[in-house]
């Protein structure tokens, strides 16, 4: 368990969360359940995924607090009075593997959902969410998504920041979630991707994109994978890191708001 130390903290008493206000709003502690781990040579320059999230929320709240679980190498919540929601990362596992970690992180995510926790998922996360509510997730016979994706969203109250109808998110995957739960709302896809984001119930919110990644590190993923993927896909998203501006603080936003309100 990592604790990133912030200014502000939040409390409880009984089930009602108590927020000390700040002057960069209410203050909120996040949880995050880490899923995989960054190429350790890679990690000086792009740190660990946690760090990717924690940088990318306090560009909207530097007074937010965060801890971390690493779900993969064992760790899962114990006490989480002060904790107003949680993020489950990204990884190259896929949540159909047989990995005892995956079936538990399963059934928490049914536990939290059944206490109305809030959750949010990206790419992995937004993939295991589905598949332990009730959806299907499997690998797509459209190839690898890469570099930076365009998605049309369908929840008039993100599109309403604004900033328009679509949002561009790295991407980097080969499975997707192939049926949604019966529960979900769809609210991002594009001719890649049908199932891009999802809301379920007034608690979970998921994206297949990746708002924590940078251009950088969907370079450096890109070429060691380049192999696996294929030079004309590979080729297709890096130039997609030129021609289309990733979206990951507008994202950052919705998830924020969503976790606090």
């Amino acid at each position: 368990m990592i604790r990133h130390t912030h200014l502000g903290v939040s409390a409880c008493s009984g089930d009602a969360v108590i927020w000390r206000h700040t002057v960069s709003g209410w203050n909120m502690k996040i949880g995050i359940l880490k899923t995989d781990a960054v190429r350790p040579e890679w990690v000086p320059t792009y740190g660990e995924y946690p760090d990717m999230f924690v940088q990318l929320f306090k560009r909207v709240d530097p007074a937010l607090t965060f801890e971390t679980w690493d779900v993969e190498q064992g760790q899962l919540p114990t006490n989480i009075d002060d904790i107003s929601g949680f993020v489950i990362t990204g990884s190259k596992s896929s949540v159909y593997d047989d990995k005892p970690w995956i079936r538990r992180l399963e059934a928490l995510v049914r536990q939290y959902h059944a206490e109305n926790r809030k959750l949010v998922g990206i790419c992995f996360g937004h993939q295991l969410i589905a598949q332990a509510l009730g959806g299907v997730v499997d690998k797509s016979p459209k190839g690898w998504g890469v570099g930076v994706h365009s998605y049309d969203l369908t929840d008039t109250t993100l599109a309403a920041d604004g900033k328009g109808g679509a949002v561009h998110l790295i991407a980097s995957h080969q499975d997707q979630v192939m049926r949604a739960p019966a529960e979900a709302n769809v609210i991002a896809s594009n001719n890649h991707c049908d199932i891009a984001g999802m809301r379920i119930g007034n608690n979970v919110l998921t994206f297949q994109g990746h708002p924590e990644f940078i251009p950088d590190y969907s370079r450096a993923i890109m070429h060691f994978r380049r192999p696996m993927i294929g030079d004309e896909r590979v080729n297709e998203g890096l130039a997609s890191l030129e021609t289309n501006q990733h979206q990951g603080d507008r994202v950052a936003r919705w998830l924020v708001d969503f976790l606090r309100n």
